[in-house]
């Protein structure tokens, strides 16, 4: 984690509420465009981005200052993506196929501790990249920054920026895939992958 993000989750752990407004201020943005990609829905990602920022404030205790918040965000962002989305099949009698990537009964699934299991099995996949791609990773799909945000943040090329991701998802795929414990990555992998 960053250092100034560091600060601002031990701010947070002492119910700071200017902590918790810059976090938002910072990430609700990369949050929304990932959860978009998802949902496909503007009004369904905006209340979603909601509940995201809500569960930050309700478990603020749980947030580690030596965590990545960009990480914990898109890890509770997927989840409740996952969770629209397996909503929206049922009501649309589809719920079928999704059965097929459930790992279990709705109610003997253990969300937190799956929650935790994506989060550090992403930590662990993005630490076996290269410092240069972990970067790339960390600011196009985690802080939702574009090819040129990053090219001019790295001074690099946006076609370079391009080429590293693309190598990059491919090491993250293949290193989840190998360690993954539960069909769910499935889908963890298709939002990895969004507008790649």
């Amino acid at each position: 984690m960053n250092t100034l993000d560091a600060v601002l989750v031990e701010r947070l752990h002492k119910n700071e509420v200017a902590a918790f407004d810059t976090l938002y201020w910072k990430y609700h943005e990369a949050v929304y465009r990932n959860i978009l990609k998802f949902v496909k829905d503007t009004g369904v990602a905006e209340d979603i981005l909601q509940e995201v920022f809500t569960k930050l404030w309700e478990k603020r205790q749980e947030v580690k200052t030596s965590q990545s918040v960009a990480g914990w965000l898109f890890v509770i962002s997927f989840n409740l993506s996952v969770n629209y989305t397996r909503k929206k099949l049922r009501e649309q009698t589809l719920h079928k196929k999704l059965l097929a990537l459930d790992p279990g009964d709705e109610q003997t699934l253990d969300y937190k501790a799956m929650q935790e299991g994506q989060y550090h099995l992403l930590e662990r996949a993005i630490a076996e990249l290269s410092p240069q791609r972990r970067r790339i990773v960390t600011l196009c799909k985690l802080e939702g920054k574009t090819y040129d945000e990053v090219a001019n943040e790295l001074k690099i090329s946006r076609n370079t920026v391009k080429e590293h991701l693309s190598a990059a998802m491919v090491k993250l795929n293949d290193y989840i895939q190998k360690n993954a414990e539960h069909k769910y990555i499935v889908l963890f992998l298709l939002f990895l992958h969004n507008e790649l």
